[in-house]
């Protein structure tokens, strides 16, 4: 293929190996791996919070005609939990046992 062909293949991927350790693609797996699972734990998070404070508010207005967070409170709830959340989930280091694992279809 020659120069022109391996340029060709680097423009087109998506992810290009830099050196011939066979580590470097391991260590890439698990990393990827690390994110999507961070990625799901997030989003797990998030749904759980967010439906906690939507049954509280309609369990208290039903029981007691009278919402205990109103909406910039929920948006503070909200921001908060967002930002406090996603730090301490997308900080999370991989770990060994993300290999051991299938892995995900598309």
């Amino acid at each position: 293929m020659g120069i022109a062909g391996t340029e060709v293949a680097k423009e087109s991927s998506d992810i290009i190996i830099l050196d011939d350790n066979f580590a470097s693609v391991v260590k890439v797996v698990r990393w990827g791996r690390s994110v999507y699972a961070n990625i799901q734990k997030f989003i797990q998070f998030q749904l759980t919070v967010n439906v906690a404070a939507l049954v509280i508010n309609v369990v208290a207005a039903v029981s007691s005609g009278d919402v205990p967070l109103n909406a910039v409170q929920l948006l503070w709830v909200n921001l908060i939990m967002d930002t406090l959340g996603a730090l301490a989930l997308a900080t999370e280091p991989p770990t060994d046992h993300l290999m051991d694992r299938t892995p995900v279809g598309r």
